[in-house]
């Protein structure tokens, strides 16, 4: 089955050190936030664990734009490029994935729609994370109460938002049908590839300019 080259070995490498620093994060976040996990909360180790894990989840990131400025800035670029045919994916999005109908999405280039949804809401999300995760780990002492309570709030919400976020991401690019059907998308963060077939389902734009070369 022929297959077409996604990603560089660096974005995966990074990718999934951005993975497994959101696991750590997501777990002892889980504990730190749910109160029938207050025994394990109070344990340092799980506040210890999760600043090591907020570490990885800033510093991967900010390694990778450094590495690759070029590469980094037009993801950044593509992510807010939206037009008629991020519309139309929105639009025929209940159809392809409910429905399995595949005539319903339009045309995608090398980040569709869903792709830039996710990458926005973590762009637009990390930062909150970074300054309110600062203002709970370095000023939780000197900061006034309302100002510490508000900041524990924030990032609970975020964190909520993001995490189902994240459930939708993991559902839509691994395990539903259509992905298991056309190779998934899975598959492109380990070898870095993805079929063909897939590329012209859900990259279509992108695979003609790839076909081109």
């Amino acid at each position: 089955m022929e297959r077409v080259q996604k990603y560089t070995k660096p974005a995966r490498v990074f990718h999934w050190m951005h993975v497994g620093a959101f696991l750590l994060l997501l777990i002892t976040g889980i504990i730190l936030f749910v109160p029938a996990f207050g025994a394990a909360a109070q344990d340092s180790w799980t506040r210890v664990i999760h600043r090591i894990g907020a570490v990885i989840f800033v510093l991967a990131p900010l390694i990778q734009i450094i590495a690759n400025r070029t590469t980094a800035w037009a993801s950044v670029k593509r992510a807010f490029a939206w037009n008629g045919d991020d519309l139309k994916w929105a639009t025929a999005m209940p159809r392809y994935y409910f429905l399995g109908d595949e005539s319903a999405m339009p045309p995608q280039g090398e980040m569709n729609t869903g792709q830039k949804l996710w990458y926005t809401l973590l762009l637009i999300f990390g930062p909150i994370f970074l300054v309110t995760g600062i203002l709970m780990w370095f000023f939780k002492y000197s900061l006034p109460s309302a100002v510490f309570q508000w900041s524990v709030f924030v990032h609970d919400v975020a964190f909520i938002l993001i995490f189902l976020m994240f459930l939708v991401h993991i559902y839509l690019g691994v395990i539903h049908p259509m992905m298991r059907k056309h190779g998934g998308s899975f598959s492109s963060m380990v070898d870095g590839t993805v079929t063909a077939e897939y590329a012209k389902s859900h990259h279509g734009k992108w695979y003609k300019e790839v076909a081109k070369k």
